[in-house]
């Protein structure tokens, strides 16, 4: 008798590949230690714990992590917590820009960083490769995309998701037929808009509406292996958006994929700052609570958070915090937070600390310059609408509010800025006793 082998899933046909690269200079200073896809979400988790993870749920197991700035935390990050089960077969690797014998430079672009690593990504054989950015808050089953692809007969898919005239102009603009097929293809469009091409049957099915008359790319693809060997070939081609999918939309056949679900490009600290504040919402637009999809990240053996006469709304709370007789409302908190008595915290993102000051006997335990204030935030404080970063020490009766209404600040000191009206405190930043902003 002869036995064949189990038909291998569409995701074991595939291999994955995050980019987490980019500078990530519109989120600076939050990405000033950091790599953009290490920086904290919701409380725990990392930006690139979100790719990675819908790449894990849809039964895509091996995959590579694209690093290149800033990358350190996010290297230790993914190596610690992304240890898979050796019967997996799976991976998760991490591939730093580094020289080589055919280039001496960084990445030039999301193509050339596939391109400078192809030779890893090409050994596996796949079909398909899958390409996602590291830095977007969504959830998807990517086996039904993979399915799409198949089911069309596609070179190229495109994940599309419908966006807002006035933020059309931040992404990648697609027109489609009613085949699904990708006609048109604008990057980042500069001045007026084009019309929006979609019919009125696409725009119902899509969940499009007036406000979001547009398909913008959510910067999620699905090459067939060999068409994408032929393009990463040409190297003047070294960005997806602006080079290779422009370029193949009249030479192969490109399809989107629309996705109507929550989905968030994390690009400025405004958009940071909304969307961490959103999944603080009783009813989240998009919700860590999903037990056939969790969102996985590093392990932390924390003590459960203590809290003691704190009155809170709408706030959603890491483990491991310390909560005196606070008066907390809309917040995100993270790991580690330490509020103090008598504080006063509204919209405010606080990302918490890495560490805990002094040890299990001395917990009044000073800094190292006694004249700054201990991690966390200081008794009497009164803050509102802004992020504070990990390790910040604000001191007692301080008040953060932006009371001169300001957009953009940069503080001569460094100790704060201001982005989108939001205050922001830099991590390991000292804001003394009775400072007001």
């Amino acid at each position: 008798m002869i036995t064949r082998p189990f038909a291998p899933s569409i995701s074991r046909m595939a291999i994955s590949v995050v980019l987490g690269g980019g500078r990530g200079t519109r989120l600076w200073p939050l990405t000033e230690y950091r790599a953009k896809p290490a920086v904290p979400l919701a409380g725990k988790y990392r930006l690139i714990d979100i790719p990675i993870s819908n790449c894990l749920n849809s039964g895509l197991d091996r995959i590579y992590v694209l690093t290149q700035f800033m990358s350190s935390s996010l290297n230790r990050h993914v190596t610690s917590t992304y240890q898979l089960d050796p019967f997996s077969r799976g991976f998760v690797a991490i591939e730093v820009a580094h020289q080589s014998a055919e280039s001496f430079d960084w990445y030039q672009g999301t193509a050339d960083a596939v391109r400078r690593n192809w030779k890893e990504i090409l050994q596996w054989r796949t079909p398909y490769v899958v390409i996602l950015p590291g830095d977007t808050v969504f959830r998807m089953d990517l086996s039904q995309m993979l399915e799409f692809h198949r089911e069309r007969e596609a070179d190229i898919t495109v994940a599309v998701h419908p966006v807002e005239k006035k933020r059309a102009s931040s992404f990648g603009i697609v027109q489609m037929d009613e085949g699904d097929r990708i006609v048109k293809m604008l990057e980042k469009p500069k001045g007026e808009l084009p019309p929006p091409s979609c019919s009125p049957r696409q725009m119902e099915d899509w969940g499009m509406n007036e406000e979001s008359p547009y398909l913008g790319s959510m910067g999620i693809y699905i090459f067939n292996s060999e068409v994408l060997l032929d393009y990463l070939q040409k190297e003047d081609l070294t960005d997806f958006g602006h080079h290779i999918l422009p370029a193949a939309v009249d030479k192969c056949r490109v399809h989107g994929y629309v996705f109507s679900d929550y989905w968030e490009d994390i690009g400025t600290i405004g958009a940071f700052f909304k969307a961490n504040l959103e999944l603080a919402r009783p009813k989240p637009p998009f919700s860590f609570y999903h037990p056939e999809a969790p969102i996985y990240t590093h392990i932390r053996f924390l003590p459960s958070t203590r809290m003691s006469r704190v009155d809170f709304h709408n706030t959603q709370i890491a483990e491991g915090c310390d909560i005196r007789e606070a008066v907390i409302d809309e917040c995100m908190i993270g790991v580690r937070s330490v509020i103090r008595s008598g504080v006063k915290m509204r919209r405010v993102v606080m990302m918490g600390a890495d560490f805990y000051e002094g040890g299990y006997t001395t917990p009044a335990w000073e800094p190292v310059n006694p004249n700054d204030p201990k991690i966390g935030i200081g008794d009497g404080t009164v803050i509102e609408n802004a992020i504070i970063d990990k390790n910040a020490r604000v001191g007692e009766g301080c008040r953060l509010v932006n009371k001169d209404g300001l957009e953009t600040y940069d503080d001569p000191a460094g100790r704060y800025y201001i982005r989108d009206g939001v205050i922001l405190i830099p991590k390991h930043a000292v804001i003394q006793s009775g400072t007001e902003i």
